[in-house]
C-alpha cells in the first residue's frame, strides 16, 4: 500500500486535476524571455510576494501526488504569475480555460500545424495536387476540432 492509497477518489481528483492546470499553463505560458517557465522563476517571484514554495511542494502539485493543495494564498499567487484568474486554480469545478491559455494553445495548435505541413510537402513532392489538397484540408479540419473520417481514395 503506498502512502496516498488512503485518500478518497475525490482527492485524488483534485490533486490531479491541479496538477493538469499547473502543466498546462507551464507548457503554453512561457516567460518574458520566450524560454520555458522554471521553477526557481515561479519561487522568486511567490518568495517576492510573501509567500513560499519547496522544490519538493511544487513536484508533488505538478505530478498530482501526496497532498491535496488548497491554500489559497499560494494558489492564488501561482496564479498571478502566470496571469490567469485564480478560480482557475483554486477549487476543481472551475474547468474553463482561461482566454490567456486558450490563445496560446490555439498559438501552438497553428505552430505544429504548419511545421506538419511544410513536411508533408517536403517528403510527399511526388504526391498529386489533389491528394496534397486532401492532407491540407484533413490537417485543417483536424485544427479546428472537427472530427471527420478521412476517405481513402
Amino acid at each position: 500500500m503506498s502512502d496516498t492509497d488512503w485518500y478518497s477518489p475525490e482527492q485524488r481528483h483534485e490533486r490531479a486535476e491541479l496538477a493538469r492546470k499547473l502543466n498546462l499553463l507551464m507548457d503554453v505560458i512561457v516567460a518574458d524571455d520566450g524560454k520555458p517557465t522554471s521553477y526557481r522563476a515561479l519561487a522568486t517571484f511567490l518568495e517576492a510576494r510573501g509567500i513560499k514554495l519547496s522544490r519538493a511542494r511544487w513536484t508533488y502539485m505538478t505530478s498530482g501526488n501526496r497532498y491535496v493543495v488548497n491554500d489559497t494564498k499560494l494558489l492564488s499567487g501561482i496564479a498571478e504569475f502566470f496571469e490567469v484568474d485564480p478560480s482557475y486554480l483554486i477549487g476543481s469545478d472551475n474547468d474553463e480555460i482561461p482566454a490567456k491559455v486558450e490563445a496560446a494553445l490555439q498559438f501552438v495548435r497553428a505552430e505544429r500545424l504548419g511545421a506538419v505541413r511544410l513536411f508533408a510537402a517536403r517528403k510527399l513532392g511526388e504526391v498529386s495536387p489533389e491528394t496534397l489538397a486532401k492532407l491540407t484540408a484533413i490537417l485543417d479540419e483536424a485544427a479546428q476540432g472537427t472530427e471527420r473520417a478521412p476517405s481513402v481514395d
